[in-house]
C-alpha cells in the first residue's frame, strides 16, 4: 500500500516534512509513504490549461493515480492553508466530478510554531479536499509549539501521546482504504 504524503510548506526543514516523516516510521509492515515534492513546481492553476495540463501537472496527477491514500501535512499561514497547497488541490480537483481526488482516502496534520498546531489550516485542508470528492478522515492531529514537538531537531515526535495519537490516525488511514467506497461514503 501507497500513501502520497504532501507538505503543504515549501522549506526544505520544514515541520510539516518532519512530520510527515514521522508518520513514515509510524507505518504498518507493507505500507510505505512516499513523499512528494513538487509543491514549488506547480504553475498556478488555469482553467484554460485543465484538459492539456502542463507537466509538473500531470506529474502531480499520476503520483496522486498511483497512491492509495494521501496524508497532507499543512503549517498555518494568515489563519489559513498555504497558497501553494491550496493550488494544488485546485489543480487536482479538476475536472470535477471526475478527478483523481474522487474517492481517495485522505488525512490531514498540521504543524506550527503556535499553540494551535494549524487547526484552521486542517480544517480548510479538509474543506478543499471534501469539496474535490476525496474521502477525508475527520480526525485531526494539531502539532503546536513545533520548534520543541521533535525529539532534538530529529524526524520523530517527543511526546508519546501525540506520537500515539498520529499512529491511530494512520490506522485509521489504512482501514479507510481498505473499506469499500460505498461502504465510507454512507
Amino acid at each position: 500500500m501507497r500513501i502520497l504524503g504532501i507538505s503543504g510548506s515549501l522549506r526544505r526543514g520544514s515541520h510539516n516534512r518532519k512530520l510527515l516523516r514521522a508518520a513514515g516510521a509510524l507505518l504498518p509492515p507493507g505500507v510505505e509513504l512516499v513523499e512528494w515534492d513538487g509543491l514549488a513546481g506547480l504553475p498556478a492553476f488555469d482553467e484554460d490549461l485543465e484538459n492539456t495540463p502542463p507537466a509538473p501537472v500531470k506529474a502531480f496527477f499520476e503520483a496522486i493515480e498511483r497512491a492509495d491514500a494521501l496524508l497532507i501535512a499543512t503549517p498555518e499561514y494568515n489563519a489559513s492553508l498555504p497558497g501553494a497547497l491550496k493550488n494544488a488541490i485546485d489543480w487536482a480537483s479538476r475536472p470535477f466530478p471526475d478527478n483523481v481526488l474522487r474517492y481517495k482516502p485522505t488525512a490531514v496534520v498540521g504543524a506550527s510554531t503556535g499553540l494551535f498546531g494549524a487547526v484552521w489550516a486542517q480544517a480548510e485542508v479538509r474543506k478543499t479536499m471534501k469539496a474535490s470528492g476525496a474521502h477525508v478522515l475527520e480526525d485531526e492531529l494539531p502539532v503546536g509549539m513545533a520548534d520543541y514537538a521533535f525529539a532534538d531537531g530529529q524526524d520523530a515526535l517527543s511526546d508519546p501521546e501525540l506520537t500515539a495519537r498520529l499512529k491511530d490516525l494512520l490506522g485509521d488511514l489504512v482501514r479507510e482504504v481498505n473499506t469499500p467506497v460505498e461502504a465510507s461514503s454512507s
